[in-house]
């Protein structure tokens, strides 16, 4: 783990502001600022769509109202990441099986949230705390489901903050301590290992080492990690086949995080993760 002073050289420039500023925006009514060439994309996409059969660089350039050079190189993007066929230069291109594929998963997330949220419901019940479910979506930490404290002090997550922390967060950590070593660093990659406090790990050695005490210990752990004075359990869920599709955690404010109390909300934590997995293992 690097040293506090390495944290805070490494530390994000994002402006303190950053949310309020955003919401400021919205309230204004500020028009959003539109990226050309994911719209431009998005239509070459429906405009494939929309045909039965190939259809040839020309002929697309023509039905989206863009030069072919630049139909050609959204297009070799697209290919590229698997959403568009090319069948060669007299066969034209046509969609893939991919975004259908990314439908069913987004229904496969959907029934596994039907499927938990009880489990979640009971915990945060029984713990009076935030608990929350999270998954890997690409390489964003994305929170699928959130119950909040019912404690007078209590934590609000910055959930916009977490997508990109999932070194920093249990959620996170218990997700990516399975994961295939290439995935893993593809994660890191993606994301970076930003400094959000002086105990966030920020090298790659340091959060290989501590993804093996989460393997070793069945839950991870985020001490003040992503927020000053948080400190959350989490651990993995896994689907029928003993992979993982997810993770479920609890955050607590570091007030009432004696060993006592840190035992009782790791052990909750890891119990309601491992009798949802054994429910899905066994279609109950």
């Amino acid at each position: 783990m690097s040293s506090a002073a390495d944290n805070n050289k490494n530390a994000s420039t994002r402006p303190s502001n950053y949310g309020e500023t955003r919401l400021s925006l919205e309230e204004r009514g500020a028009a959003p600022r539109l990226i050309q060439s994911v719209e431009r994309a998005l239509l070459l996409l429906e405009t494939l769509a929309e045909h039965d059969g190939p259809l040839l660089l020309n002929e697309l350039a023509r039905n989206v109202n863009l030069n072919v050079s630049t139909c050609h190189h959204l297009l070799a993007t697209l290919v590229a990441r698997g959403y568009v066929l090319h069948g060669g230069r007299n066969r034209g291109y046509m969609l893939s099986s991919k975004l259908r594929e990314l439908a069913e998963m987004a229904d496969r997330e959907v029934d596994i949230l039907d499927f938990v949220r009880a489990d979640l419901e009971k915990l945060n019940a029984n713990l009076r705390e935030s608990v929350q479910m999270a998954v890997l979506r690409g390489s964003a930490l994305v929170t699928q489901v959130r119950y909040g404290s019912m404690m007078p002090t209590h934590v609000e997550p910055d959930e916009i903050k977490k997508m990109r922390a999932a070194h920093a967060t249990a959620t996170g950590k218990a997700i990516l301590a399975w994961l295939p070593e290439a995935e893993m660093a593809r994660v890191v990659s993606d994301n970076g290992l930003t400094a959000f406090t002086p105990n966030t790990i920020t090298t790659l050695s340091g959060l290989i080492e501590e993804l093996r005490l989460v393997r070793r210990s069945g839950f991870a752990i985020d001490e003040e990690e992503l927020e000053e004075n948080v400190i959350c359990y989490g651990a993995a869920l896994r689907d029928g086949a003993g992979a993982v599709i997810g993770s479920i955690s609890c955050s607590i404010p570091k007030s009432r995080a004696t060993p006592d109390y840190r035992t009782h909300i790791a052990r909750s934590v890891v119990r309601c993760a491992q009798d949802l997995s054994d429910r899905l293992r066994v279609g109950r």
